[in-house]
């Protein structure tokens, strides 16, 4: 069941309306009927995955000289809204392929590019990117992992990361360490490496992948440490080289989760969207002192805060990644959104799940999964407290006196 919602504001070109309707198709018809069996028996889609390359999602953004599509961050979000609409784990395998290609595409150097980016636009290569320890989460300057230049050039990384999204399943891992671990400020002392390792293997050189991490929700897609032992990389694999990159990285990567919040929001929008759309189904089929419940106020009072949220949340997603497209500057925005939007989802989750009363605490509705998948985009990529903090530096410095 699809919610009618007007369109007017959002602008959408034939070729959005074409793309995020052949998504919408592809998740009604190959996502949705079958995300609670990968979510029980938390297995990775891998045939999902695989039409989805075939249909040229891992390359949305990458420019066509690359095999990819060449579409900006706007047509990104509305067909990361239409994934996470259906399953907020599929939007997780390519959303850290994302921010990797952004990366490249930003500040990669023209061999890094060459090299990457083909294979990246076809899903044969998939990406990941490295920032949290386990002692460090939002306090990014705080991370302990280093790269220390050896006598034939060479850097050996070593350090443990933590809550890597695909950090099994990818080829290429985007990670920042300390190259001058003196450096003052700290962040003048990071830098950005594109570590290469074997997909899907457990041991590599210099590098080992954990067993992945068990959580409550977010299921079918890996999250795992990265345990970097000795791993030498090559100086042309320092993000951008290493004349332009070295002391780089933490600005490399702050930029990038610019529009990985534009991501998480358009994430935060799609599970809303499907609560939503789960609780207008369940409150007409279900009556209660004869009548169906959609026919009380009260339930009706919160499919109207739910509505209204989303339209809200939606729109500013889309501002933050218009803005971001024109090359304005959106990091007020892009955290606005951020919050609004996973905020936006928690809540609508949450009112669905009381519409559904007795049975939304049952694993055989729908609504059960996405209860559990909600809190992670007020935790991922920012929390809403970090966010705030953002938000508010971010106005003071607009507007000052």
């Amino acid at each position: 069941m699809a919610v009618e919602t007007s369109t007017a504001f959002y602008d959408k070109t034939d070729e959005q309306k074409a793309i995020t309707e052949m998504v919408r198709q592809f998740v009604d018809e190959q996502i949705l009927p079958n995300a609670e069996h990968f979510d029980h028996e938390d297995e990775f889609p891998e045939a999902i995955v695989e039409q989805m390359k075939e249909l040229g999602l891992f390359g949305v953004t990458i420019p066509e000289e690359y095999g990819g599509m060449g579409l900006d961050l706007t047509t990104y979000a509305m067909i990361v809204e239409e994934l996470s609409r259906g399953w907020i784990s599929i939007s997780g395998v390519v959303n850290t392929h994302f921010i990797g290609s952004y990366l490249l595409m930003k500040f990669g150097s023209d061999e890094q590019k060459e090299t990457f980016l083909p294979k990246m636009a076809t899903g044969e290569l998939r990406a990941a990117f490295s920032l949290s320890e386990p002692e460090v989460g939002s306090d990014v300057q705080g991370i302990k992992s280093t790269a220390k230049k050896l006598d034939d050039g060479n850097y050996e990384i070593n350090g443990q990361k933590m809550w890597v999204t695909n950090g099994l399943r990818s080829g290429i891992v985007f990670v920042l360490v300390k190259t001058d671990p003196k450096a003052d400020p700290r962040y003048k002392g990071m830098t950005c490496f594109i570590t290469e390792k074997t997909a899907g293997e457990h041991e590599n050189p210099g590098l080992r992948v954990p067993p992945q991490i068990k959580k409550m929700g977010y299921k079918g897609v890996e999250s795992t440490e990265l345990v970097y032992d000795g791993y030498v990389c090559p100086p042309e694999r320092i993000l951008g080289g290493e004349e332009a990159g070295v002391g780089q990285g933490f600005k490399q990567m702050m930029d990038a989760l610019e529009v990985g919040r534009v991501n998480v929001a358009a994430r935060g929008v799609g599970i809303a969207q499907r609560a939503l759309e789960l609780a207008l189904r369940y409150s007409q089929e279900r009556k209660a002192f004869g009548k169906p419940i959609a026919q009380h106020q009260a339930i009706q009072f919160k499919l109207a805060d739910m509505a209204t949220q989303i339209e809200a949340a939606r729109l500013l997603t889309l501002k933050a990644a218009r803005m971001k497209d024109a090359g304005q500057r959106s990091d007020l925005e892009a955290g606005m959104a951020k919050l609004l939007a996973s905020e936006t989802g928690r809540f609508c989750v949450e009112e669905s799940f009381r519409i559904h009363g007795g049975y939304g605490y049952s694993k055989e509705y729908e609504i059960e999964r996405l209860y559990r998948d909600a809190p992670l985009l007020l935790i991922g990529e920012g929390t809403s407290e970090i966010q705030r903090m953002v938000i508010g530096k971010k106005l003071l410095e607009r507007n000052k006196i």
